[in-house]
């Protein structure tokens, strides 16, 4: 059943630039990176650690492949990897710190450690930009194809997010890695007692998370064309962190659900701009009181609820 919704959900993408309109391929676009990003922050959470300076990281891939086009020439081609191994390295060096902290220490110290990375771009107008940013970012050129339209764009994302998503995939079903990860979150002591060398599997987790979220930077520089500090601030953060809370954790395909809910409760509540931080703030707050393991939680509850199931008498 599970490869059989695959397939469909493949097939569907596949087909959507001929079912919807162009402002609609516009949001699925921003749909498949933001997917990338919620499902790279969930690699981190798998051991345990809640950061707030994962947009921020997205934000550095995002300037390095708009540095790299704007003063380098480089293609979108060298630009992509540049942007997740750029992100990778700042990870490198702010994950260090971070390391000495746990649980709350680490939320708050990544949140200061992130907001000094993006107030750097906000300080130096050159080669930054400033407070406003970069503008005039170049699209992607492949021979005669024009990324410049949403068509082209729409399965350039969806190659680059789907080949992403299928390494996330195979790390998270790693025994030697995506399970050693689920260890630490669920008794780090036990695992340090067997020799797991703790901090080097959560410095693994923060570096490739961060390395997914240099690309999927990358994907939204080139397709908006201009990026800012504003683009990767706190409120951003927010919106990730309610994305993957409400879709869960525990599984891989937990971010999905979140990122397709709320994209259409974004998208819903768009008339209603100023009270979209109430909404959204109460939907967190319900989901971490009533539904804390988020929408993939949902079907266990549902079968605890009913209870088991009463046997049947037997004979007449």
């Amino acid at each position: 059943m599970r490869y059989l919704l695959f397939l469909s959900f493949g097939a569907l993408s596949l087909a959507a630039p001929w079912l919807v309109g162009e402002y609609h391929l516009e949001i699925i676009i921003l749909f498949f990176i933001n997917l990338l990003l919620a499902s790279s922050y969930r690699l981190l959470t798998t051991t345990g650690d809640w950061s707030l300076s994962h947009v921020v990281l997205m934000g550095v891939g995002a300037y390095a492949t708009a540095l790299a086009a704007k003063l380098l020439g480089w293609p979108f081609w060298l630009g992509l990897p540049l942007a997740g191994v750029a992100a990778a390295v700042i990870g490198t060096i702010i994950v260090f710190p971070l390391l000495r902290t746990r649980g709350f220490g680490f939320f708050i110290a990544s949140f200061a450690i992130g907001e000094f990375v993006r107030l750097t771009w906000v300080k130096f107008h050159v080669p930054f930009g400033g407070p406003r940013g970069m503008i005039n970012i170049p699209t992607p050129e492949l021979g005669t194809i024009d990324f410049f339209f949403a068509t082209p764009y729409y399965y350039l994302t969806f190659a680059v997010v789907g080949l992403s998503l299928w390494v996330l995939y195979r790390i998270d079903r790693a025994a030697l890695v995506g399970d050693v990860m689920k260890a630490i979150y669920m008794d780090e002591d036990l695992a340090r007692s067997i020799g797991i060398k703790v901090n080097r599997y959560r410095a693994i987790a923060f570096v490739t998370g961060a390395f997914f979220a240099g690309i999927a930077g990358a994907l939204l520089a080139h397709r908006l064309g201009a990026i800012d500090p504003k683009n990767f601030d706190i409120g951003t953060m927010v919106y990730l962190v309610i994305w993957v809370v409400v879709g869960g954790t525990a599984t891989f395909w937990g971010p999905f659900l979140g990122v397709a809910v709320m994209t259409v409760v974004f998208e819903l509540t768009r008339p209603l701009l100023e009270w979209r931080p109430l909404l959204f703030g109460a939907i967190l707050i319900f989901f971490l009181i009533f539904l804390p393991g988020g929408l993939e939680s949902l079907t266990s509850r549902i079968r605890s609820w009913r209870g088991p199931k009463s046997e049947q008498p037997e004979g007449g």
